[in-house]
C-alpha cells in the first residue's frame, strides 16, 4: 500500500515537472512583438553609406524605422512616397532608416537605385533587427522618438504623401 501511494506521488510530481517545463520552454519560443509605448529595441547596423547606426544615432531626430523588401509588393508600392515623405520632413527634424531583409545584395542595390531612394538605408540579409522587433510581414514602419521610444507602428503600406500620415508624424515633432 504505501509502495502505491509513493508511486502515485511520485507520477504526480512528474507530471507537474513535465507540465512546467513545457510551460517555460513555451513562453520563451514566444516571439516578442513591439508595440507602441514600449522601448525600442536597441539595434546597430552599417548602412549603404558605410556609417554604423543604432536608434540613437539620429541626434534627437525623430525616426522612421522601415522594415521593407524588393520581392515584397507592398514594400514596393510605397517607397515612392516614402521617399517624398523623408525629403519633406528632413528639415522638421525626421530621418527616414529603410532596413531592407533582402537576401541578394545584387537585385537590392538596383532597386534603390531605379526607385531612387534617397533616405538612410541598410541591408539585414537575417532579418535580425526586424526579428527583434516582431516584424515578420513587410513593410512595417516604427516611429521612434528622441529617446528610443515606440511612438506610433504602422502595419502594411503607407501612402506616406497623405495629408492624415503627415499630420500624425507631425504631432510627434
Amino acid at each position: 500500500m504505501e509502495a502505491k501511494r509513493t508511486d502515485t506521488i511520485l507520477k504526480s510530481a512528474l507530471g507537474i515537472l513535465v507540465a512546467s517545463l513545457i510551460l517555460v520552454t513555451v513562453s520563451t519560443l514566444e516571439q516578442r512583438i513591439v508595440q507602441a509605448g514600449e522601448t525600442a529595441p536597441a539595434f546597430t547596423i552599417t548602412t549603404d553609406g558605410g556609417q554604423s547606426v543604432s536608434v540613437n544615432s539620429f541626434g534627437g531626430k525623430l525616426l522612421i524605422l522601415n522594415f521593407w523588401a524588393t520581392w515584397c509588393p507592398p514594400c514596393v508600392q510605397e517607397m515612392p512616397s516614402l521617399v517624398e515623405f523623408a525629403e519633406k520632413m528632413k528639415a522638421k527634424g525626421v530621418v527616414v532608416l529603410g532596413v531592407s531583409v533582402d537576401k541578394n545584395e545584387k537585385t537590392y542595390k538596383q532597386f534603390l537605385q531605379s526607385a531612387r531612394v534617397t533616405f538612410v538605408t541598410a541591408r539585414d540579409p537575417e532579418a535580425n533587427i526586424s526579428s527583434s522587433y516582431g516584424t515578420f510581414k513587410y513593410p512595417e514602419t516604427y516611429v521612434i522618438d528622441q529617446k528610443g521610444n515606440v511612438l506610433e507602428k504602422f502595419i502594411g503600406p503607407e501612402n506616406w504623401s497623405d495629408p492624415k500620415v503627415l499630420e500624425r508624424i507631425q504631432r510627434h515633432l
